[in-house]
């Protein structure tokens, strides 16, 4: 198994890195299945539908754990960037990340180091998708929501945009905790994960409202876990 070891901004070298593609990037390990092509939709939608309109930084949430929303991000990436576009993933769920586990990652350094101090070098990783760089949540701090709401949030995304054509931000759930509700005003556009036949229906509302309340950008509702009839896919 190839491994590579990463190196951070400090010259420091971090944990060795699985370089093998992990399972849950589904554009890459089965491109031709339909969870592949509708992250292919997803991405084409969200390229073409607001074409008028500048939707560089993205927010990805939902009602609850366990809905995707995390897996969404990473294979939402993959599918900008098969496009050509240069797309940077921050993970901004530091009550519970995942985009390190998804893309075979350590989170040694990441977003919460960067918050904590004024460097102007991002420990970006690359990751096994051409294109696609992450910004891990690194060590969790003590209090993510003041974390999330400081002035270097807003600075670390203005160095993110800066390098990327798409930054797609991993948020945590919005029907239970507030961090979305600082996170989301920040950005151009926000997505809400719902899971077919787990989300439930007050919880999804609940996430509604917490980003209508801030004034957040929705641009509409991904659904996850749907049971597609293969049929529709054969040619």
């Amino acid at each position: 198994m190839n491994r590579l070891a990463t190196v951070s901004p400090n010259g420091r070298s971090l944990a060795p890195v699985n370089t093998a593609t992990p399972a849950s990037l589904v554009l890459l390990t089965d491109p031709h299945s339909p969870s592949a092509e509708a992250y292919r939709s997803l991405a084409a939608n969200l390229q073409f539908a607001y074409a008028d309109r500048q939707l560089q930084t993205i927010g990805i949430t939902s009602a609850a754990q366990g809905e995707g929303k995390s897996t969404t991000v990473a294979n939402l990436a993959v599918a900008l960037a098969q496009t050509g576009r240069r797309v940077i993933v921050i993970d901004a769920d530091l009550r519970r990340p995942g985009q390190h586990a998804l893309f075979g990652l350590n989170r040694d350094e990441g977003l919460s180091n960067v918050l904590k101090n004024e460097d102007t070098e991002l420990p970006l990783q690359e990751t096994v998708a051409a294109g696609v760089r992450v910004l891990t949540s690194g060590p969790l701090p003590a209090n993510p929501l003041e974390a999330l709401a400081s002035r270097r949030f807003d600075q670390t995304l203005a160095l993110v945009r800066a390098q990327a054509d798409f930054v797609l931000v991993d948020t945590p759930p919005a029907g239970a905790l507030a961090d979305v509700a600082v996170v989301a005003p920040r950005l151009e556009g926000m997505l809400l994960v719902v899971s077919a036949g787990k989300t439930k229906r007050d919880l999804a509302r609940r996430a509604r409202e917490q980003l209508e309340r801030v004034n957040a950008n929705l641009l509409g509702v991904v659904l996850t876990d749907v049971r597609a009839d293969e049929k529709l896919y054969r040619y």
